[in-house]
Protein backbone atom coordinates (compact mmCIF):
# COMPACT_ATOMS: atom_id res chain seq x y z
CA UNK A 1 0.00 0.00 0.00
CA UNK A 2 1.36 3.30 -1.08
CA UNK A 3 2.24 6.17 1.91
CA UNK A 4 -0.35 8.42 0.90
CA UNK A 5 -2.96 5.12 0.59
CA UNK A 6 -2.04 3.99 4.28
CA UNK A 7 -2.33 7.77 5.95
CA UNK A 8 -5.80 8.35 3.93
CA UNK A 9 -7.34 4.66 5.44
CA UNK A 10 -6.01 5.99 8.97
CA UNK A 11 -7.72 9.35 8.60
CA UNK A 12 -10.76 6.83 7.38
CA UNK A 13 -11.14 4.65 10.20
CA UNK A 14 -10.49 7.85 12.52
CA UNK A 15 -13.55 9.61 11.33
CA UNK A 16 -15.53 6.20 11.34
CA UNK A 17 -14.68 5.67 14.72
CA UNK A 18 -15.73 9.25 15.80
CA UNK A 19 -18.90 8.19 14.39
CA UNK A 20 -19.69 5.21 16.64
CA UNK A 21 -22.13 5.71 19.64
CA UNK A 22 -20.49 6.05 22.72
CA UNK A 23 -16.75 7.50 21.44
CA UNK A 24 -16.50 11.47 22.39
CA UNK A 25 -14.54 14.30 21.15
CA UNK A 26 -11.68 15.62 22.93
CA UNK A 27 -9.46 18.74 21.65
CA UNK A 28 -7.11 18.20 18.18
CA UNK A 29 -8.78 15.58 17.10
CA UNK A 30 -8.73 12.85 19.40
CA UNK A 31 -11.55 10.65 20.10
CA UNK A 32 -12.08 8.17 23.22
CA UNK A 33 -14.63 5.58 24.36
CA UNK A 34 -15.01 5.37 28.44
CA UNK A 35 -14.24 1.75 29.16
CA UNK A 36 -14.54 2.06 33.17
CA UNK A 37 -15.36 5.28 35.20
CA UNK A 38 -12.79 6.19 38.78
CA UNK A 39 -13.53 7.51 41.58
CA UNK A 40 -15.74 10.89 41.04
CA UNK A 41 -13.58 13.61 42.03
CA UNK A 42 -10.57 11.45 41.42
CA UNK A 43 -7.24 13.32 41.21
CA UNK A 44 -6.88 14.55 37.56
CA UNK A 45 -3.15 15.51 36.13
CA UNK A 46 -1.81 18.60 34.53
CA UNK A 47 1.22 18.25 31.98
CA UNK A 48 3.61 18.69 34.66
CA UNK A 49 2.45 15.60 36.80
CA UNK A 50 4.20 12.38 37.03
CA UNK A 51 1.29 9.80 35.44
CA UNK A 52 1.18 5.95 36.10
CA UNK A 53 -0.63 4.11 34.34
CA UNK A 54 -1.51 0.92 32.55
CA UNK A 55 -1.68 0.65 28.71
CA UNK A 56 -1.48 -1.57 25.90
CA UNK A 57 -1.00 0.45 22.35
CA UNK A 58 -2.33 -0.70 18.50
CA UNK A 59 -2.32 0.68 15.61
CA UNK A 60 -6.06 0.64 13.25
CA UNK A 61 -5.19 -3.41 11.90
CA UNK A 62 -5.49 -3.92 15.86
CA UNK A 63 -1.80 -5.19 15.66
CA UNK A 64 0.15 -4.32 19.46
CA UNK A 65 3.18 -2.56 19.41
CA UNK A 66 3.79 -1.71 23.03
CA UNK A 67 2.15 -2.68 26.50
CA UNK A 68 2.59 -2.15 30.09
CA UNK A 69 0.48 -5.14 31.14
CA UNK A 70 2.18 -8.15 32.50
CA UNK A 71 4.92 -5.86 33.97
CA UNK A 72 5.04 -2.84 35.65
CA UNK A 73 2.82 -0.03 35.18
CA UNK A 74 4.53 2.80 33.05
CA UNK A 75 5.57 6.22 35.66
CA UNK A 76 6.23 9.34 33.46
CA UNK A 77 5.95 13.24 33.56
CA UNK A 78 3.32 13.67 31.00
CA UNK A 79 4.72 16.23 29.74
CA UNK A 80 7.53 14.28 27.95
CA UNK A 81 4.81 11.83 26.28
CA UNK A 82 3.16 12.12 22.92
CA UNK A 83 0.86 14.85 22.59
CA UNK A 84 -1.93 12.78 21.93
CA UNK A 85 -1.53 11.10 25.85
CA UNK A 86 -0.71 14.93 26.90
CA UNK A 87 -4.58 16.21 26.39
CA UNK A 88 -6.30 13.00 27.21
CA UNK A 89 -4.95 12.33 30.07
CA UNK A 90 -6.17 16.00 31.70
CA UNK A 91 -9.27 14.71 31.38
CA UNK A 92 -8.83 11.50 33.09
CA UNK A 93 -9.62 10.87 36.84
CA UNK A 94 -7.58 8.47 38.47
CA UNK A 95 -9.10 4.77 37.87
CA UNK A 96 -10.76 5.91 34.67
CA UNK A 97 -9.58 3.19 31.24
CA UNK A 98 -10.33 4.55 28.37
CA UNK A 99 -9.81 3.57 24.77
CA UNK A 100 -8.33 6.66 22.91
CA UNK A 101 -7.73 7.16 19.34
CA UNK A 102 -4.86 9.70 18.78
CA UNK A 103 -4.65 10.65 14.75
CA UNK A 104 -1.29 10.63 13.50
CA UNK A 105 -0.52 14.27 13.91
CA UNK A 106 -1.02 14.26 17.60
CA UNK A 107 1.13 10.82 17.80
CA UNK A 108 4.10 10.27 15.83
CA UNK A 109 3.48 11.85 12.69
CA UNK A 110 4.89 10.89 9.53
CA UNK A 111 7.30 9.45 11.34
CA UNK A 112 7.44 5.46 11.91
CA UNK A 113 8.57 4.38 14.92
CA UNK A 114 9.16 0.51 15.72
CA UNK A 115 6.17 -1.37 14.63
CA UNK A 116 4.34 2.19 13.83
CA UNK A 117 3.99 3.30 10.57
CA UNK A 118 4.47 7.19 9.69
CA UNK A 119 0.87 9.01 9.42
CA UNK A 120 -0.48 5.70 11.71
CA UNK A 121 -3.80 6.51 13.79
CA UNK A 122 -2.77 5.03 17.30
CA UNK A 123 -5.45 3.27 19.36
CA UNK A 124 -4.15 2.94 23.42
CA UNK A 125 -6.40 1.34 25.90
CA UNK A 126 -5.28 3.52 29.40
CA UNK A 127 -5.54 2.79 32.75
CA UNK A 128 -4.98 6.14 34.74
CA UNK A 129 -3.63 4.55 37.87
CA UNK A 130 -1.93 7.15 39.88
CA UNK A 131 -1.17 11.01 39.72
CA UNK A 132 2.01 12.97 41.67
Amino acid sequence: MAKQEYIEKNKQWLRDKAAETGVKPLDKGIYYKELSKGKPGGATPNRNSVVTVHYTGRTINGKKFDSSRGGAPLAMRLRDLIQGWVIALQQMHVGDKWEVYIPAEMGYGKFSQPGIPGGSTLVFEIELLGVM
